[in-house]
């Protein structure tokens, strides 16, 4: 959702996959004599030449600590790994761990591709985990996989061009596009970088208004509603007015390298994405790049609660070592690893002391906003919630539909995939 599609890992990442997932042979192991042995084939979906490096050291140190256990490492792209694995699943090919986005955990749960982690090695210390990350682990009761990483979404902005139209972070919409103005005028540069072929950059907008997509409680569809119109009308406002440039297709690549290169003074954006934004020309200097909460619009302020989970697949041949596998990579010294290096959220209490999460100043500014993001729908459907969204924000940005008829539209969408919603 929030990366580029890269066909060529696509095609590594299946070739791998059909010879090493956990519905072959060679998966097979388990304990010997209470040694942990035999294969674990991870799918990563993690961000490729930043993200994946640490992670995949993290895997080999795993290694070391259980000489006998291979950990095949796959980085799959992240916007083809929910379908992938479905497919993988649906044939008993799947890999024995899969990284998931939050929203995918409860529809693989739904579909018995997950094995339940309750009473397993896989939940050590589970009372240190963050509530609002475990929140999206559950299903109907059971737990299906264990937090690894927990995010939310911010304005990043750069300080020198700010300071150069002798303007600050813009707390709401308005201050935006007064910013905006004045950064074209004394720089000449666009003010804000709109991504428009992702619409979890759009919700944000529909928060800010006071909508949602659904009330899970009441099973209703909420976003046609006037709130969501509004919001519509907000984003498709800030690019028709010059605030904001967009585009309909390779939004992150075009948005990551505006902001790098400093075409445009700011974007909404996420932990995950500090590690590249740092390798910038404009930020070389990285006390550069500032970042504050995303603007509110004319009802609140709130950005989406957003994560992944490590899950094992149900039919892995070797549970045992999965189990273990979860635990290490979600402990509070992987964790740390992880703050440290890559400046990413835990999910875990204890590893906001370790001195790797506590030196980071993004893990200091965003751990507060987690703390009052925007749940999502932890529904079967909620990734699904996202393509018909797509289709219409992209639309109302590129002036092909109206704020009124993509709502509607979104919502009609809505209630054919939620069956007895209202």
């Amino acid at each position: 959702m929030r990366r580029g599609i890269t066909a060529t890992a696509l095609v590594a990442a299946l070739a791998l996959a059909a010879t090493a997932c956990g519905g072959d042979g060679e998966s097979g192991g388990g304990k010997s004599s209470g040694e942990l042995s035999g294969t674990v084939t991870w799918w990563d979906t993690s961000s490729p030449g930043s993200e994946d490096k640490v992670f995949k050291k993290l895997a080999e140190g795993f290694e070391k600590k259980h000489p006998k256990v291979d950990v095949k490492y796959v980085n799959v792209p992240f916007g083809e790994a929910q379908n992938n694995f479905k497919n993988a699943a649906e044939t008993g090919d799947a890999p024995d761990v899969i990284r998931s986005e939050v929203a995918w955990t409860p529809d693989f749960a739904s579909l018995s591709y997950l094995a339940p982690l309750d009473g397993t090695p896989a939940l050590k210390n589970q009372d240190d985990f963050l509530d609002q990350a475990v929140a999206s682990t559950k299903y109907e009761g059971k737990t299906y996989a264990v937090p690894q990483v927990i995010d939310s979404m911010g304005i990043f902005y750069n300080k020198k061009l700010l300071e150069k139209a002798g303007v600050e972070a813009p707390a709401n919409l308005d201050e935006l596009k007064s910013a905006a103005k004045k950064i074209k005028e004394k720089t000449g540069k666009t003010g804000l970088y709109l991504r428009g072929d992702d619409p979890y950059f759009f919700l944000s907008f529909l928060y800010g208004e006071g909508g949602d997509l659904v009330d899970a409680g009441s099973r209703t569809v909420t976003v046609d509603k006037p709130e969501g119109v509004k919001a519509f009308k907000a984003v498709k406002e800030l690019v028709d007015d010059g605030t904001a440039k967009t585009d309909a297709s390779d939004g992150w690549e075009n948005m990551m390298q505006s902001f790098k290169n400093g075409d445009v003074a700011m974007m909404i954006n996420g932990p995950w994405a500090v590690a590249d934004t740092l390798t910038g020309e404009e930020f070389t200097d990285k006390d550069n790049l500032g970042i504050a909460p995303v603007p509110a619009g004319s009802a609140a302020q709130g950005a989406p609660q957003g994560g992944h989970n490590l899950a094992v697949y149900s039919a892995s041949k070797n549970l045992d070592a999965s189990y273990a596998f979860v635990e290490y990579m979600t402990s509070v010294e992987a964790q740390a690893t992880a703050a440290g290096e890559l400046n990413l959220l835990p999910t875990r209490h204890s590893a906001y002391a370790k001195k790797q999460a506590v030196n980071s100043e993004i893990v200091g500014f965003f751990k507060p906003i987690v703390e009052t993001a925007v749940e999502r729908p932890w529904i079967p459907e909620g990734g699904s919630l996202f393509e018909p969204l797509r289709v219409e924000y992209t639309k109302v940005l590129t002036g092909q539909t109206t704020p009124e008829k993509a709502a509607k539209a979104t919502g009609d969408a809505y209630r054919k995939l939620l069956k007895d919603w209202k």
